[in-house]
């Protein structure tokens, strides 16, 4: 037992009735400062006090009310969470236990675990949970906005392009007919717009096809809008994947493609999506500029700090290789299904 004691994690203090401390074990005196360690040593009542940011109530994250040291209403304290401000690492969360272990002469333990881990751990969880969240919510807007302006802004101006088509048998004034086919190429030019915008918020492929088809679809779309050409090989076998990690492939893809068009200054760009061993590649790859990791490269540099958001939340990892003069490969790696299930 005195082994355990003395080489036990937890930090263990025995206090008389009056707040005295009667011993520490070593993990106790290591979270404590020299000043309050001196205090606790010379059995200072309510040492502790010092240095007890408070603890875990029903109603309260932190609070000193019927303080477990000092209470008198037998409220349970066999399992609560306290805060102590500790040395070298601040105010640190605990799981405490804090009881009478010999009733006659009222002395009582107080051990403590540490749960700096346990709360960093929580705190990623609902970080990436919100995150998570966010980008759906995100995603959900731009498919609502984007069949809206394809189902009916689209149809209203075509419908506008219809009447006005129709005019030039209505009339023999060469003035009004320039005005109108000038009108009518400006609303079909419109049109054009408004789709490619539609696309661009949420391609309709994306979700009735899967990735390759979105990918195909999108650079087609960049060639014949900007002259990129994409040399695009797939040799995935699947035809659809969780919607998540379409979603997720698809806005790197698209981020980093878009960063090769208006930065590297090239006009070939090479793409490969791929299965292996059960994870599924990107690998975005141009020959144009490049920059420097850890620079400032041109723009705001949130593109890449994006990716690397989105990637996380399915688990996934994104690597960015660049040198000047050489080029930038972007490398996107998610597990599939069946290898996060494992992770998780």
């Amino acid at each position: 037992m005195l082994k355990m004691y003395e080489n036990s994690t937890e930090a263990i203090f025995f206090f008389t009735r009056e707040g005295q401390t009667i011993s520490m074990n070593p993990a106790a005196e290591k979270i404590m400062n020299v000043h309050v360690l001196e205090q606790l040593k010379k059995g200072a009542e309510n040492a502790l006090c010092t240095v007890c940011i408070g603890y875990t109530s029903e109603s309260d994250l932190t609070t000193c009310k019927d303080c477990y040291f000092t209470s008198s209403s037998h409220e349970d304290f066999s399992s609560f969470q306290v805060f102590l401000e500790t040395e070298g690492k601040g105010i640190t969360p605990y799981a405490a236990t804090f009881h009478v272990i010999d009733a006659e002469k009222g002395t009582r333990v107080f051990i403590l675990r540490d749960l700096s881990v346990q709360f960093e751990t929580q705190s990623k969880l609902e970080q990436n949970t919100m995150m998570k969240n966010v980008i759906k919510a995100q995603e959900n807007e731009r498919k609502r906005i984007s069949r809206e302006l394809h189902d009916s802004v689209a149809q209203e101006l075509l419908s506008a392009v219809v009447d006005l088509r129709a005019l030039k048998y209505m009339t023999d004034d060469k003035d009004v007919l320039k005005k109108t086919n000038e009108s009518t190429t400006t609303l079909i030019r419109l049109m054009d717009d408004i789709r490619n915008l539609s696309v661009e918020l949420r391609p309709s492929a994306l979700d009735d096809f899967g990735l390759e088809a979105a990918f195909r679809s999108h650079f087609k779309r960049l060639e014949e809008s900007s002259g990129l050409s994409v040399d695009f090989v797939s040799t995935i076998e699947r035809n659809r994947y969780e919607t998540e990690v379409e979603t997720v492939f698809y806005r790197i893809c698209q981020e980093a493609v878009f960063n090769a068009v208006k930065y590297a200054h090239v006009e070939t760009v090479q793409v490969r999506l791929f299965e292996e061993q059960n994870i599924l590649h990107l690998i975005v790859k141009d020959e144009g500029a490049g920059f420097i990791r850890g620079s400032n490269p041109l723009g705001t540099g949130l593109g890449l700090y994006g990716m690397n958001e989105r990637a996380e939340l399915v688990l996934g990892n994104v690597t960015i290789s660049s040198e000047i003069g050489e080029g930038t490969t972007v490398h996107l790696r998610v597990p599939l299904k069946e290898q996060r299930e494992m992770a998780e």
